[in-house]
């Protein structure tokens, strides 16, 4: 699975391993270990400038997504039912597309939600994959009451995947002697 990752502000740097680590986790529990994602970690600026290059919306936001599995070969399979309007499975090696995520902006969320600003930028970072994956909250009402109930689901997921504790935990038993 490849995962770039690139810092546009040195800001993110400290958050970059993290969200690398984050990211290949998060693909492989949606079944997409064998596509490729790209990250931008970046700052008010630099998202603004695209959101307003994009979508027409002159202001930062927290995180963008551009998706590029419009024209993107697809499998029949799918590890989850496809959201609406989005391919069934991307074929492996295909490229998803960019997460785009202000480093600023998430680090203003953070201190307002009393999160640490590496577990806000993971919940941008499943956001963003959400919305590649064909997840669209501005759609109706029911899809945005879906796509948040599976970012809850899929951020869960990453906390127990990357909590040490919880890996050891859940590691299979071993298997019982038999008594001769």
């Amino acid at each position: 699975m490849a995962v770039a990752l690139r810092c546009e502000t040195g800001r993110g740097r400290p958050y970059a391993a993290r969200l690398r680590a984050d990211a290949r986790r998060l693909m492989a529990l949606v079944g997409l270990a064998e596509c490729e994602l790209s990250i931008v970690i970046a700052d008010d600026k630099f998202v603004r400038a695209l959101n307003r290059e994009f979508r027409g919306k002159d202001r930062p936001t927290d995180v963008l997504s551009f998706s590029q599995l419009e024209e993107a070969p697809t499998e029949h399979a799918s590890p989850e039912p496809a959201p609406a309007g989005s391919p069934l499975a991307p074929a492996p090696g295909t490229a998803l597309g960019d997460v785009v995520i202000s480093v600023d902006t998430a680090s203003r969320q953070a201190r307002r939600l009393a999160l640490a600003p590496a577990a806000r930028m993971r919940t941008l970072l499943v956001h963003g994959l959400l919305h590649l994956l064909g997840y669209d909250h501005e759609r109706s009402p029911a899809e945005a009451r879906r796509m948040f109930a599976r970012e809850r689901e899929l951020a869960a997921a990453l906390r127990r995947a990357g909590d040490p504790r919880v890996a050891r935990r859940t590691r299979p038993a071993a298997p019982a002697r038999s008594k001769k």
